[in-house]
């Protein structure tokens, strides 16, 4: 056995989990220790939203993620096209539906 497949990671996934969820926010906060990710589904029209998942990485492991984030943005953006951020296309805050209060 080569020290290539000695190495090799078996990561599995449960039909549940490989459907994923969606989410169009994220709140991200940070201790020491830790950095915590909330993912939230934010509905038109509707004043309150629930976590759908939370993310919890070590300092060092966000930082990886972030580097591999920004090196997939650039390969898609390279591939398809710079992305635009929402502040530049103006998108209300409310979607479009009611005015959400609290």
């Amino acid at each position: 056995m080569s020290e290539q497949q000695q190495n090799q990671l078996n990561i599995e996934i449960s039909e549940e989990v490989a459907e994923g969820t969606y989410a169009n926010l994220a709140i991200i906060t940070h201790s020491m220790a830790e950095f915590v990710i909330d993912f939230v589904n934010v509905m038109p029209g509707t004043p309150k939203s629930k976590v759908k998942s939370r993310i919890v990485f070590t300092p060092q492991h966000a930082k990886r993620f972030m580097k591999a984030l920004i090196d997939n943005i650039e390969k898609f953006e390279a591939s398809q096209g710079v992305i635009k951020d929402l502040d530049e296309m103006q998108v209300p805050v409310n979607f479009g539906g009611p005015t959400a209060q609290a």
